[in-house]
Parts: structure tokens; C-alpha cells; sequence
């Protein structure tokens, strides 16, 4: 009965006459008296769109925004083509409906299924999922799915970001799946522990590659030795690296997941991200959410429905894995837009370019007096110095450029810093200058 319902007093009123009240007091009547709001909401006055602009631009200010970022750990700065933003600004396609009537919903539904269909080819993967909601979900979701009546433990490595795993730790205790860390060795994934870990009660082994010190892990050994021990192998991936490296696929994954951010959408403070799933054919059926598929009406039209969708997750609920029912449709067309503006080889040298400029720094940083952690590396890595990390982020933060990552703390040494397209050699070699200045103090 608010002011943002869409119909008129009068039909309220015929409403309320139909099932037998008077007013929408009565309606209310089990509401504590003690709770209802009675005199409206405590707001300012409306303003006008000049106001408003003025307002939200004063607010905007106060924000602190870097010319330069050298920062990733999960969320990332890439370059999005004006393409994306221009499709997704159709707002025929802005819409939160579920696109269950197929006859009304033919757009939606062809950029969910284009967008499926590259995500199955960027990861070597048979079928994909039409997205959950980030990076850390589809983790957590890919771990639930692997679960069997006698297999209920999940191994996931130490070097998985932390933000991610501790989703997966929220939804192991939700679900009373048992939950064991792999501990890291030297940056990577302790294989040999692993070996140790495996029994016939784990129903997965979780690593990210590259994994959050930017590290490469021994992805394809992993890979075997759990599926030795008859257990599903989940792989979270950066997905611009797939430009350059081995697919999930290649390696022998059951699942593979990861955030879609990279690939056209902003940081934007956090979210709204989309993670996206894919597996292989054999695990299809436990996908969380929902698939999009292609098919042909009555007079052999070309046309696009919703294919596959486990009821368990609407109407046997305590029988279902997930109960995830709704997807990130407007970030998954973003990222749709985003693969076909750029295509294989656009992609490629996105990633060529992040690890060409991060293994330039990292050499610069170097002779500069940082100690590098040596390992394989994509696009993000490792230092230490001989100073705080706050005195080396301080500094550059004065000069507008957003440092690394401290990983101890303030007092801590160790920085994780990241490159992407985005930052050019004149960045590298003013954020090399500025760190020679403070270690010559």
C-alpha cells in the first residue's frame, strides 16, 4: 500500500472491499502496534535534477582517485572498450525478470547463451552456467556440487584469496561440509601435505592459478594426484590470463570458476561482479542456477530458452546443492560485449601485455633494492624491502599513484603488486624512482 505501488486509491480500496477489510490498517492488523511507522519517513525535502547533480558531485569529490594503480588482489583495472558500456546502456536489456517467457525474452536469453558459450570456450569446459553472483560464490558453489553421500571433506589450498575462501568456509559450515586448508610452501600449494590430506572422504581439491601471490601453481600434478584419490578437481582462474596460459580443460578440471571483472567490468568499489562456472559434461546436471539453450520454434526459427535448471533448488530444497535461482544477466552481457568486441587475439594481448609490463617492473623493482619472491608469475608478484611497505605506499599515494597490496600489515615488509594494460612504462618507471628516493633515506 506505499506510494511506489502501481495502481490508484481507488483500486486499493476495491481490493481491500474484495477480501473482506476496510482499510490497509486492517490488512496490518498482526503488525506490532509499537513497530508501524506513523507519521512517514524522516526525509529532506525532494531536490531538483540540478540539486541532485550538485549534490551527488560534491559527494563524488571526496573520493580518492588514483591516475595510476598498481593494485589487484581480486578486483582489477583493465581497459573496457566503449562497446560495452554503450550495449549494456539499452535498456531493453536492463531488466532484473527472470526471462522464463521465452517468446517476450529472445534477447536476454541470446546474450546469456553467447555469453555461456564463451565462457565454455575460454576455459576449454563443456558447458557453462548462466553466472552466479562473484568470483567467491562460484568457488563456493563448485565445491558444494562436488559433494557425495560418502565423499563430504573439501581441500582447498592456502594461496586461494582470502576473501574467497572464506566464502567457501561459510557455505561448508551452511551445508556441514568439512573443510580442510592445504597449506602453502614457498608461495604455492604444498603438494606433498596435499598428498598427505587425500583419503577416500574428499569429494574435492580447490587451487586458484594463478593464485593470490600472482604465483603459477604445479597445476597439472595437482590435478592428478586428486584424481587419483577419486576426487573432483576445481579450478578458480583469472580469466584474462587464459589468454596465455593452459585452460582449465588442458589441466584436467572437473569445474572451473573464477571472477568475471576482468573481462569489462569497473572495480566499482566492490560489485557488482559476476563469477562464472563452467564444467564438464559429466557434472552438468549439478550446476547451480541455470542454462540457456539454443533450439529451433515450429517453422525452424532459430531461438533461445531456458534448458536446464535442477528443480531441487525452487521445490526440494533440503535435496538441492544450491539454492541459487537468479544470475548476474546485465554483468554477464557486459562481459559478452567485452569478448567479442576484443576477440582471441584481443584478449591474448590484454594478457601478453599484463605479463610483459609485470616482468618489466618486477626486474625494475629489482635493481631498485626490492627483493623479488622468486616462482612463475602471471601478472601480479611478491617483494620485500628493507623499509615498512607503509613508508613505500605512503610516498607514492603523495605522488597520486595507488601502490601494492601490504600483505603484513603496516609494520610488514611484503607488498603484492599488480600490472595491467592499463599502466604504461612511464607509470613503471616513476613508481621504480619514487621507491629508490625512500630507500635512499
Amino acid at each position: 500500500m506505499g506510494t511506489f505501488v502501481p495502481n490508484t486509491k481507488a483500486q486499493q480500496q476495491e481490493m481491500l472491499r474484495e477480501i473482506g477489510l476496510g482499510s490497509s490498517d486492517e490488512l496490518f492488523a498482526d503488525v506490532p502496534d509499537q513497530v508501524r511507522l506513523k507519521n512517514g519517513l524522516d526525509l529532506p525535502e525532494g531536490m531538483s535534477e540540478m540539486e541532485v547533480l550538485r549534490s551527488m558531485a560534491e559527494i563524488a569529490a571526496k573520493n580518492r582517485v588514483f591516475r595510476s594503480v598498481f593494485r589487484g588482489a581480486g578486483a582489477y583495472r583493465h581497459y573496457v572498450p566503449a562497446t560495452v558500456n554503450a550495449v549494456m546502456s539499452n535498456e531493453t536489456l536492463q531488466t532484473a525478470y527472470t526471462p522464463y517467457q521465452a517468446e517476450i525474452s529472445q534477447g536476454v536469453l541470446q546474450s546469456i547463451f553467447e555469453y555461456q558459450t564463451m565462457i565454455c570456450e575460454l576455459t576449454g569446459m563443456d558447458v557453462s552456467n548462466a553466472s552466479v553472483y562473484d568470483g567467491g560464490t562460484a568457488a563456493a558453489e563448485a565445491v558444494a556440487l562436488c559433494r557425495e553421500r560418502k565423499r563430504n571433506k573439501a581441500l582447498v589450498s592456502a594461496c586461494v584469496q582470502p576473501g574467497v575462501l572464506d566464502v567457501i568456509r561459510t557455505y561448508c559450515f551452511g551445508n556441514n561440509m568439512e573443510l580442510e586448508v592445504i597449506p602453502a610452501r614457498d608461495g604455492v600449494t604444498d603438494a606433498q601435505a596435499l598428498q598427505g590430506m587425500l583419503d577416500d572422504t574428499v569429494a574435492c581439491v580447490l587451487i586458484q592459478q594463478p593464485n593470490y601471490y600472482g604465483r603459477l601453481e604445479d597445476a597439472q600434478a595437482i590435478g592428478e594426484m586428486a584424481h587419483a584419490a577419486k576426487a573432483k578437481y576445481i579450478m578458480s582462474v583469472n580469466p584474462i590470463s587464459l589468454g596465455v596460459l593452459k585452460t582449465p580443460a588442458e589441466y584436467g578440471a572437473d569445474v572451473a570458476v573464477g571472477d568475471g571483472q576482468p573481462l569489462g567490468l569497473p572495480m566499482a568499489f566492490g560489485g557488482p561482479y559476476l563469477g562464472f562456472m563452467a564444467s564438464t559434461d559429466a557434472m552438468k546436471r549439478k550446476l547451480p542456477g541455470r542454462i540457456v539453450g539454443q533450439t529451433t520454434d515450429t517453422k525452424g526459427r532459430t531461438g533461445y530458452v531456458l534448458t536446464l535448471q535442477a528443480r531441487e533448488q525452487h521445490i526440494r530444497r533440503e535435496k538441492a546443492s544450491s539454492n541459487i535461482c537468479s544470475n548476474q544477466a546485465l554483468c554477464a552481457l557486459a562481459v559478452g560485449v567485452y569478448l567479442s568486441t576484443l576477440g582471441p587475439e584481443g584478449l591474448r594481448e590484454a594478457a601478453v601485455q599484463c605479463t610483459s609490463k609485470a616482468h618489466y617492473m618486477a626486474g625494475e623493482l629489482a635493481k631498485a633494492g626490492l627483493t623479488v619472491e622468486e616462482g612463475e608469475f602471471f601478472h601480479e608478484f611478491v617483494t620485500k624491502a628493507d623499509v615498512p611497505a607503509a613508508r613505500i605506499l605512503d610516498a607514492l599515494q603523495e605522488k597520486g599513484i595507488l601502490g601494492g597490496l601490504p600483505l603484513d600489515g603496516d609494520e610488514g615488509s611484503r607488498i603484492l603488486w599488480c600490472c595491467t594494460e592499463m599502466n604504461t612504462k612511464k607509470d613503471i618507471d616513476e613508481v621504480v624512482a619514487v621507491i629508490k628516493e625512500v630507500l635512499a633515506c
